[in-house]
């Protein structure tokens, strides 16, 4: 940056000097063009004394160098000149400074030479007999005027390119300085600085930039842990129905159960497989939502339908429990994703006939809106304690393990809940009371919005 600033500089330090340059020798040029004229006059004045008190004699060892003496007759033939055989020198009458002369006393005139070949400055004065007496002198050109310069020419320019180098370096470090010490890490210290006015939107920008970084880094080691556990935590609820299926199967490939006990092994052996299939499952499913559902297809549904059939889903396993499931509401029109939309009403119903009492209850409550619709889950459970409200929606979180070993599941619906309501656009919010039971609010959008990452959902209030 600072040799870009230092060329910069310098170009337009030269170009400044050249077009003053240019405009000087012009001005010079027609100040000495001034002068000249009226050197010329003046001689011109006083060799017509001369010629008209001494004749031709005046021209007797005259010392003519620089100028060029004719004196022309009133008929305008050629009686004398300095420079050429007045023989062969056509008339003279028709000359323009010569004319001027006869008719008004005085003339002058600039043209080009054919007899000598350059440009001349002619000046004529009438003699009392009506004669005329011409000089003319060389008119100095710009590269005459130049070479009479030459020396002090060159050196101001040297001068001026010496001036010019070290004012831009110097400028150039000057102007740099200040941006190469700045702190990027705290770029806020520089608000308001004198020498950093003109940069501050930059300084803006880069602080603006620094958060976002920060941000994303942070979002970045969020993701990033959340990971790891979810890994570890994939790896220890894995380890637990693959022991014991591998137990039993050892039992039985050795021989040491007894006829009777056969089956009740068979019977633990497919409910561990069971478990181990829905843990599974219920991981590709949250790795399908962690995407952004990318693979999700978006259509036209309803929600009370979806709801209806959930529960019919879960009918067998609520009457085990001894808990009644009811579904009310009216037809919920909606953009989204079926099977999605399926699994948000499975789950919390699923959690909620689970964590219930026998001869409990569960309600499902589906209510359309004008932008939006809510879903309402209820139940008459054994609720969730305060200090924990907040993480039922971790993965594998469980508020009672014991508990949640006894009623089976793998730690991954709310989970799943959580995610499915995002992609959706919608959000969640519970609320709960040791003894008495749990509800669990959804709010979806009717037409789903910007699908949200993991990240950007920051609550469910």
């Amino acid at each position: 940056m600072s040799n870009k600033i230092f060329k910069g500089i310098w170009i337009v330090a030269l170009s400044v000097f050249l077009a003053s340059l240019v405009f000087i020798m012009g001005l010079s040029y027609n100040y000495f063009t001034g002068l000249q004229k009226n050197q010329l006059r003046n001689e011109t004045e006083l060799a017509a004394e001369g010629v008209a008190n001494a004749g031709m004699h005046y021209f007797d060892d005259l010392n003519t160098e620089g100028y060029r003496i004719t004196w022309i007759g009133a008929d305008g033939d050629v009686l004398y000149d300095s420079d050429a055989d007045t023989a062969t020198m056509e008339n003279h009458v028709e000359r323009k400074e010569v004319k001027q002369a006869l008719a008004a006393g005085y003339g002058e005139s600039v043209r080009y030479s054919s007899t000598l070949s350059d440009k001349q400055l002619y000046a004529a004065k009438r003699l009392p007999d009506g004669s005329v007496i011409r000089l003319s002198i060389v008119q100095a050109t710009v590269w005459m005027l130049i070479l009479g310069f030459v020396q002090p020419i060159c050196i101001v320019i040297l001068i001026a390119l010496a001036l010019t180098f070290v004012l831009a370096s110097h400028i150039a470090k000057k102007i740099v300085k200040p941006i190469n010490e700045i702190d990027l890490n705290k770029p806020e210290q520089y608000y308001g600085q004198e020498n950093y006015k003109e940069v501050e939107p930059l300084l803006l920008h880069i602080a603006a930039q620094q958060s976002q970084l920060k941000k994303d880094q942070e979002q970045i080691e969020k993701t990033s842990l959340i990971r790891q556990e979810f890994t570890a935590n994939v790896s220890h609820e894995l380890k637990t129905p693959l022991h014991a299926i591998s137990g039993y199967a050892e039992l039985l490939e050795n021989g040491m159960v007894r006829e009777e006990d056969i089956k009740p092994f068979a019977g633990k052996i497919r409910s561990e497989s069971s478990r181990m299939t829905k843990l599974v499952e219920d991981i590709i499913e949250l790795t399908k939502l962690d995407n952004g559902g990318a693979e999700i297809e978006w259509e036209d549904c309803n929600l009370l339908r979806i709801a209806e059939n959930a529960v019919d889903s879960l009918d067998a396993a609520a009457s085990a429990l001894h808990v009644a499931v009811s579904v009310d509401g009216t037809d919920a029109p909606i953009k989204g994703s079926p099977q999605t939309l399926y699994s948000i009403v499975y789950n919390l119903c699923d959690n909620a006939i689970k964590y219930n009492h026998a001869g409990g209850s569960v309600s499902v409550t589906v209510c359309p809106q004008k932008n939006d619709t809510v879903l309402t889950v209820k139940d008459t459970g054994v609720g969730i304690p305060e200090a924990c409200q907040d993480r039922v929606f971790e993965r594998f979180y469980r508020v009672d393990r014991s508990h949640s070993t006894e009623v089976g599941g793998t730690g991954l619906g709310l989970s799943i809940v959580k995610h499915a309501v995002m992609i959706h656009g919608g959000r969640i919010t519970v609320s709960s009371e040791i003894g008495k039971g749990t509800e669990f609010m959804v709010i979806l959008p009717n037409e789903p919005g910007e699908i949200r990452a993991e990240g950007d959902y920051a609550h469910y209030a």
